[in-house]
């Protein structure tokens, strides 16, 4: 289930170099309109890994995610459908920018807004970016994962 992986993937490498780039850059310009004082720089990786973030949701919106929460020392693992995932964190994203801009920090502090921004991207240029159909890399039956198809449906 590669979005980005071998040339049959869903974008395919070259579109997936244009997306990640794209995404990041885009990120920088969501900063920059939220927080057009601030004195840091914005350029990093989080905005272009929170677009690729946007586009798995795009593309596979029923998948699922095994996320780890620990407690103390030990470890729990949970499945939760992508779109949970995702959705939760970019709340979490939104709610810290906002909280971010009424009362601002004194330090460089986290790019609420370039997760955002980079988010939102990815999710707004997938189907402008992705492969035809015809194009994907062919699934076999036994390459579902845990009863799932490779379109994350059961």
């Amino acid at each position: 289930m590669a979005v980005w992986s071998d040339r049959r993937g869903r974008l395919g490498p070259g579109r997936y170099l244009l997306f990640y780039i794209a995404c990041g850059v885009l990120a920088s310009v969501a900063h920059v309109v939220f927080n057009p004082g601030s004195p840091f720089p914005a350029l990093g990786a989080s905005g272009a890994i929170a677009g690729v973030l946007g586009c798995y949701l795009r593309l596979f919106p029923l998948a699922r995610v095994v996320v780890m929460i620990p407690v103390l020392i030990f470890p729990f693992f949970f499945e939760v459908p992508a779109m949970v995932f995702a959705g939760l964190w970019f709340l979490m994203q939104l709610l810290q920018g906002t909280l971010d801009l009424l009362v601002p920090s004194s330090g460089g502090g986290v790019a609420w807004w370039a997760h955002v921004g980079g988010f939102a991207a990815g999710f707004l240029l997938t189907p402008v970016l992705r492969q035809t159909k015809p194009r994907y890399r062919r699934y076999f039956a036994d390459e579902g994962i845990l009863g799932f198809d490779p379109q994350g449906r059961p």
